[in-house]
C-alpha cells in the first residue's frame, strides 16, 4: 500500500524558494525586516507547495499565543455580556483569541484566576475587579501586559470604564426634577468602585437640593435582588427609587406588578446600564445608559497597543446618557 506523501513543512518551503528556514519563518510571520523580494518568493513557494503555518508552531517561534484572556465577576450579567462582545469583536478582527473567566464574584478566585490565566496567554483585562485597590496596584506588574474596566487609574495598566458618579448624578437630578424628595438607593456590588462613585454622586445631590432624603436598602445585582427588597421599599416611604442596575430595577417591578402598586403613578423606579430588555419592560425603564460594547472595543484597542509596541492612553471613561422612559413621572399626590 503506497503511503500518503506528507504534509509540506517549513523545510520544504525553505528548499523552494532557496532561503533559509529563519527567513521563511519571518516571512510567513510578517516581519517587516524581510526583503519584500524574499518575502514574495517564500510566500509563492508556500503557496505553490500549499503549506500553511502550524499556529502552535507560529506560537512558539513567536512567543505568543494569540490568546487574551478576561476576567469577569458575573457572566450572566448582560453589562459584562456586552463588554465581551465589544471586546472579543475587535480582538478577533486583529487576529487574536479571548478567554473568559469568570470569577462569580469571589475576591480569592479572581486573583488567582487573574495569575493562572496570565501564564496561558499574551495579557489579562480584568473587567470591573472587586479587589481592594492596594491588592489591584501589588497584582498589575505580575499581570503585564494588562487592561483595567471600570476602576479607578493605575499607575501600571490602562484604564477604561464608564463615569458611574455622571450617570448617577444625571438620574437623581432627573427624579428631583419631577418633584421627588423622598428616594431609595437600592445599593448592590457594595465592594465595587462604581458603587462608591455612585454612593458619592448621591451625598453630592443631598448637599445641594434642598429637602433632599435617599435612603439606602442592600440589595444585590441580580433580578432576585431587587424582588426580594419589595416590601422594604414599599415600607420606606420613598416616591422613586434608583435601582444600582437595571436588572434590579427589573426584579422590583414584577414584584409591584404581583403586588398592584402602581409605577409609576405610585413609585417611580429608575435602573442602571440599560441593558437590551430595560426598553420592554412594563412600563419601560428609565435608566442611564452606559456604552458597554464600546468600553469593550476600547480595553481591546488598550490591550493591542501594548502588545504591538503602542503607547495606549493610560485612561478612557465614557460618560452614561440619561434615557427616559415611562418608568417615572412626578409624584403622586393625595
Amino acid at each position: 500500500m503506497a503511503r500518503e506523501s506528507s504534509r509540506p513543512g517549513i523545510t520544504d518551503v525553505a528548499k523552494l524558494a532557496g532561503v533559509s528556514l529563519s527567513t521563511v519563518s519571518r516571512a510567513m510571520n510578517g516581519n517587516p525586516r524581510v526583503d519584500p523580494a524574499l518575502a514574495e518568493r517564500v510566500q509563492a513557494a508556500a503557496a505553490e507547495l500549499g503549506y500553511t503555518a502550524n499556529p502552535v508552531a507560529r506560537s512558539l517561534v513567536l512567543g505568543r499565543t494569540q490568546t487574551v484572556a478576561v476576567v469577569i465577576p458575573d457572566l450572566e450579567n448582560p453589562t459584562f455580556q456586552a463588554i465581551l462582545r465589544g471586546l472579543s469583536r475587535a480582538a478577533t478582527a486583529d487576529g487574536y483569541h479571548v478567554l473568559v473567566a469568570d470569577s462569580r464574584e469571589d475576591l480569592d478566585e479572581e486573583h488567582a484566576l487573574a495569575r493562572a490565566t496570565r501564564l496561558r496567554t499574551d495579557g489579562v483585562i480584568l473587567c470591573a475587579p472587586r479587589m481592594p485597590e492596594e491588592e489591584l496596584a501589588t497584582l498589575l506588574p505580575a499581570l503585564s501586559p494588562a487592561v483595567v474596566i471600570n476602576r479607578g487609574p493605575q499607575p501600571s495598566a490602562p484604564v477604561v470604564g464608564a463615569d458611574y458618579g455622571s450617570g448617577m448624578r444625571e438620574i437623581v437630578d432627573h427624579l428631583t426634577s419631577l418633584g421627588h424628595r423622598r428616594l431609595v438607593y437600592l445599593a448592590g456590588a457594595t465592594r465595587s468602585v462604581t458603587h462608591r462613585a455612585r454612593q458619592d454622586a448621591i451625598a453630592a445631590a443631598i448637599s445641594r437640593t434642598a429637602g433632599l432624603e435617599v435612603e439606602e436598602i442592600s440589595a444585590g445585582v441580580d433580578f432576585d435582588s431587587g424582588t426580594a427588597v419589595a416590601d422594604q421599599v414599599l415600607a420606606s416611604g420613598a416616591t422613586a427609587v434608583i435601582a444600582y442596575n437595571d436588572l434590579v430595577a427589573m426584579g422590583l417591578l414584577s414584584a409591584l406588578i404581583v403586588r398592584r402598586v402602581e409605577v409609576p403613578g405610585r413609585l417611580s423606579i429608575t435602573g442602571f446600564d440599560d441593558i437590551p430588555f430595560a426598553a420592554y419592560t412594563s412600563p419601560p425603564l428609565t435608566t442611564a445608559a452606559v456604552a458597554a460594547v464600546e468600553i469593550g472595543a476600547a480595553a481591546w484597542a488598550a490591550m493591542h497597543a501594548q502588545l504591538t509596541g503602542g503607547d495606549p492612553t493610560p485612561t478612557l471613561t465614557l460618560t452614561p446618557s440619561l434615557v427616559v422612559r415611562g418608568s417615572t413621572a412626578a409624584p403622586h399626590e393625595g
